[in-house]
């Protein structure tokens, strides 16, 4: 699958708004019969333009009030040093994400904890034993401003 079509658009957009959809929802959402969408989600998938389906969670609902945005620093920048802190960054459940950052710092997470006393305790029992980790750096989210999983496609046309 080389590009994708005015159908296979309105599948991700259907399927980024409700992946709950039934194939007949969403063929008829979309304005094909359920066979051929039901090929094109396939395709889609295949080709990796779908990585997943996934139930979004409210974090506070769940008793995880805190989120951090956790700037690293790191001694050494060495490939060896760096593949072995990535590796130990995604064995934290707590770590939600992270990204490789310009400017100061190697790594900005996103990290949830309970609360501050929670937070306190991963940062200093985990974060800072982190193999290569030099310095932390956190800003504390005050409140969503927005918080969507969902990708722009308006670049893709249609």
């Amino acid at each position: 699958m080389e590009s994708i079509d005015k159908y296979d658009l309105a599948i991700l957009r259907e399927l980024q708004d409700d992946a709950r959809l039934t194939n007949a929802e969403l063929a008829q959402r979309v304005g094909l019969s359920a066979a051929p969408c039901w090929r094109r989600v396939r395709a889609l998938e295949a080709a990796g333009y779908i990585k997943g389906y996934h139930a979004e969670l409210d974090r506070r609902k769940i008793g995880l009030g805190v989120l951090a945005f956790v700037r690293v620093d790191t001694d050494r920048a060495t490939s060896d040093a760096t593949r072995v802190l990535e590796e130990a960054i995604r064995c934290l459940p707590e770590v939600v994400a992270c990204h490789y950052i310009s400017g100061n710092g190697m790594f900005e997470l996103q990290v949830v904890a309970q609360d501050l006393d929670a937070f306190s305790r991963f940062a200093l029992n985990s974060l800072m034993t982190l193999p290569n980790v030099k310095d932390l750096h956190t800003s504390f989210s005050l409140g969503e401003v927005k918080a969507n999983s969902a990708l722009p496609l308006g670049h893709l046309g249609g």
